[in-house]
């Protein structure tokens, strides 16, 4: 029932017929005069819908998993009271499940030129920007046998970042690299590539470590102290071609290798050495370049919260001359990808040596835990099959690795809960080595 105040009116004065209304009340409205009277007053003295204002404020990013608030202003400039209802829309990925949709709707009554703030309480499901809809208002009349309904465009947009769950893997990681440093109180010296220090021999030292020029010059025997190599540089390549939109355990493989990637850019910017990123399936998703330690962790967050896997197979040479551009001098190549034979022979092998003779690269990759789960299955013919289908799974995976490693790289490959720590691992082995 949509009429203008001045129709209400004349509806009211019996000069409009009542065949305009709507099917279902026009019956009513015929025999019962004081009720029709009685609705189209209502109708007219709710406040109207289309002049109210709205703005927003509140959170614009937000981590998987945790909770978002957003405000919306409403100010009622009219002369009339608003009663109304209101439903505040926005995507069904923002809300866990279809009950907690019920926060978005509001009651309220606002008096003639007053405002009222209401929250929407937001907790996002998928990575990436989430962008308000609608808002829906249903203005009542006093007696709340009409109303008015229009919708208004509010912008606002709420960035769901990667959760990095991993970071609590980072401690440890630490304590690991100041050992390695030289800088914990441990009985073993720093390792690395670098020079660091001269200082007197104490007995457990490394003899290879003693320098004898220095303890010619002097009575005490000298040895030299080492640190692991710093301000190196680590390209972190996500591959976000279809094989890892496959689900390993409850997370996408590409979610698990962004976890991975946070770990080891918090780690190595930690270390001193220069991070940056390339996503990359048959073009470039997202790309972060020459950001300082402090915040390249940040920019790496914001850059991947909207990458998602493309449904189609990486272009393997368009991403060797993508890597070798973004890396023009010696580096760590960290390509987290897909052990899959097929994609692997055809795509990744053939180009690897481009990358393998002037770069270390690190291939780095998911596997899903339910095939040692199926290895392991027994007690039915089914079971025997599953098994059998199992072992023959594991052991392709294990032949690309060989087929990597011939090829001079080194490769991590773990399950979803373990493969954020044993990147990073990998990458403190390799430092350690003087490797990078």
């Amino acid at each position: 029932m949509a009429l203008t105040g001045r129709t209400a009116l004349l509806a009211a004065l019996g000069s409009l017929p009542v065949g305009i209304l709507a099917p279902s009340w026009t019956g009513m409205l015929a025999v019962n005069a004081p009720l029709s009277l009685a609705i189209l007053c209502d109708y007219a003295l709710a406040a109207p819908v289309r002049t109210l204002q709205l703005t927003r404020s509140g959170d614009t990013t937000v981590r998987l998993g945790e909770s978002a608030e957003v405000q919306l202003t409403v100010t009622n400039p009219s002369r009339r009271r608003l009663r109304a209802h209101l439903r505040d829309a926005w995507p069904p990925s923002s809300w866990p499940t279809g009950t907690e949709q019920a926060s978005a709707r509001h009651t309220l009554t606002i008096p003639a030129g007053e405002r009222r703030r209401l929250t929407t309480m937001l907790r996002p499901t998928r990575r990436g920007d989430r962008r308000a809809e609608r808002v829906t208002v249903r203005s009542f009349g006093p007696l709340g046998l009409a109303a008015r309904q229009g919708n208004h465009q509010v912008p606002w947009t709420v960035r769901v970042l990667p959760p990095f769950t991993s970071r609590k893997h980072l401690p440890s990681r630490l304590a690991r690299l100041r050992e390695l440093d030289g800088r914990s109180s441990v009985l073993t010296r720093g390792e690395g590539t670098e020079f660091d220090s001269l200082r007197e021999y104490v007995p457990g030292d490394d003899t290879r470590s003693i320098d004898w020029r220095a303890t010619a010059r002097q009575s005490a025997v000298a040895v030299r102290t080492w640190r692991p190599e710093r301000d190196r540089h680590i390209l972190v390549v996500l591959d976000t071609g279809r094989t890892s939109a496959g689900r390993v355990g409850d997370v996408p493989r590409l979610d698990a290798a962004l976890d991975a990637a946070l770990l080891l850019t918090a780690l190595a910017s930690r270390a001193g050495d220069r991070v940056d990123l390339l996503a990359y399936d048959r073009r470039i998703q997202a790309q972060v370049q020459g950001r300082s330690a402090g915040d390249v962790l940040s920019a790496m967050v914001n850059a991947l919260a909207s990458v998602e896997p493309a449904l189609v197979e990486t272009d393997a040479r368009g991403l060797s001359a993508a890597v070798l551009a973004s890396a023009p001098r010696r580096s760590l190549i960290v390509l987290l990808t897909g052990l899959d034979a097929a994609p692997m022979e055809e795509g990744l092998l053939p180009v690897l040596r481009q990358l393998t003779q002037r770069h270390t690269v690190l291939v780095a990759s998911v596997t899903d835990p339910h095939i040692e789960q199926m290895v392991r299955a027994r007690g039915t013919v089914e079971a025997i099959y599953e098994s059998a289908a199992g072992a023959q799974a594991r052991a392709r995976r294990l032949h690309t690795a060989e087929q990597l490693q011939r090829r001079g790289a080194v490769v991590v490959d773990a399950t979803p809960d373990n493969f954020a720590p044993a990147l990073a691992d990998a990458y403190l082995a390799l430092k350690s080595m003087g490797r990078l």
